[in-house]
């Protein structure tokens, strides 16, 4: 089979993944009667989830519009430490990405590069600094899901930093957070049973942004290989 081939399986699988999706988190909603306001950034991030797995640029643009309806969600439910993710950190900074992609344009996707040792550490420390300060802060503010909560936004917020700089281990990471952000929706489910709609896209994202892993890392390796043949 020619890559060119196997490029139009993917999209055919990524295609009829998103269609059964977006079915699911329908006949869960009915089910649970929930607001179709309060799904409505589901359907939409079923579109960047899409965008993500092809690491295209244009994810962070609808993905920064999304974020101030997942806000306006996540304040319904007290997930206040999202709520801040969501509408401070998410909305400008994947608006910010979408640009500083966009000037270093390669192909449908941006020039990738990685971290180093020292940024590596600086990172991992500042990183842990605001784990223990979301943990201080979010009772205070009385948020029911304090250690999923600030753990999954902490990272998420690094992961913001990182594709914004397109730094590769944003892709890992991502995977990481999934896992939490999954974990997350399952414990909500005993005392709101509607947030299945969340943890049927949760699924979806993950298999995304596993996808999007291999992608960048394709993406990267061909970006350095042609660099070697210009020198």
């Amino acid at each position: 089979m020619t890559a060119k081939k196997q490029f139009a399986a993917t999209d055919i699988f990524m295609l009829v993944l998103m269609a059964c999706t977006a079915i699911l988190i329908t006949v869960a909603g009915i089910r649970f009667r929930q607001s179709f306001l309060r799904i409505l950034p589901l359907y939409i991030s079923l579109i960047v989830g899409l965008l993500q797995s092809r690491v295209n640029r244009y994810a962070s643009l609808v993905g920064s519009l999304n974020s101030l309806l997942y806000g306006a969600v996540y304040f319904y439910y007290g997930l206040y430490g999202s709520l801040f993710s969501a509408v401070l950190f998410s909305f400008p900074i994947q608006l910010v990405t979408f640009i500083r992609w966009n000037k270093n344009k390669w192909e449908h996707s941006t020039v990738l590069r990685k971290l180093n040792f020292k940024q590596r550490l600086v990172l991992s420390v500042c990183f842990t600094a605001a784990l223990i300060a979301m943990w201080i802060i979010l009772p205070l503010l009385g948020s029911q899901y304090v250690f999923l909560d600030a753990l999954t936004n902490i990272l998420g917020i690094v992961i913001y930093f990182l594709t914004m700089f397109a730094y590769i281990e944003y892709t890992f990471l991502m995977i990481v957070n999934g896992v939490i952000g999954t974990a997350l929706y399952i414990s909500m489910l005993g005392d709101s049973p509607e947030m299945t709609t969340y943890l049927i896209y949760s699924v979806y994202s993950f298999i995304c942004i596993s996808i999007a892993f291999f992608e960048a890392k394709k993406l990267y390796c061909d970006q350095q290989a042609e660099v070697k043949n210009e020198h």
